[in-house]
């Protein structure tokens, strides 16, 4: 979306009188995006819906604090983030295992969910990814699925550019020794 537009958007959401068909403007232009940068990171349908849900309550609560100093993307980004992460980390201990043992999980389960419209190249590479830790398969996830740029991952994750392009090339290195380890 153009900064123009966006920020056209931000004022409306802004205003009370607008605020109401702003909000699903929002939701309609981010609903989809947000929902798969969510779902590759907890797998699960269900459970997509449900962070996205607490996603979008939290900008609805939060917008008046969103002062324009990121686009308003990349602070959304960030919150879908902060709540998919809080969710496994939540489930981890309320299932009292690990986070890894959770996505594990998860990642058992993609093979018979009904809503997982890949194949068997497209479950390995998400099997690939689930072996790598939570950080680099977020950073993974957001530049080669949704093709973010480093710049952008970096107003969302807080991180440098530098420290992001390395991990995501270990990533890749990661992905790419695992698959071949597997065709063998």
């Amino acid at each position: 979306m153009p900064l123009f537009q966006e920020s056209f958007l931000v004022e409306n959401l802004k205003n009370s009188e607008l605020r109401e068909q702003a909000y699903r403007e929002l939701i309609t232009l981010y609903k989809e995006r947000l929902y798969w940068h969510i779902r590759k990171m907890v797998l699960d349908h269900d459970d997509t819906d449900d962070v996205l849900q607490n996603t979008f309550i939290k900008i609805f609560r939060n917008i008046d604090s969103f002062k324009g100093d990121s686009k308003l993307y990349t602070w959304m980004y960030r919150i879908a983030t902060n709540e998919a992460i809080t969710f496994i980390n939540q489930k981890a201990r309320k299932n009292m295992v690990s986070s890894e043992e959770i996505q594990q999980q998860a990642l058992l389960q993609l093979e018979s969910d009904v809503y997982f419209e890949g194949d068997e190249i497209q479950l390995k590479l998400q099997k690939a990814i689930a072996m790598l830790p939570q950080r680099q398969q977020l950073i993974f996830n957001m530049k080669y699925f949704d093709d973010l740029t480093y710049e952008d991952l970096s107003e969302i994750l807080g991180t440098s550019v530098g420290g992001l392009k390395s991990s995501y090339h270990i990533a890749v290195k990661k992905i790419a020794n695992q698959l071949k380890d597997e065709t063998l």
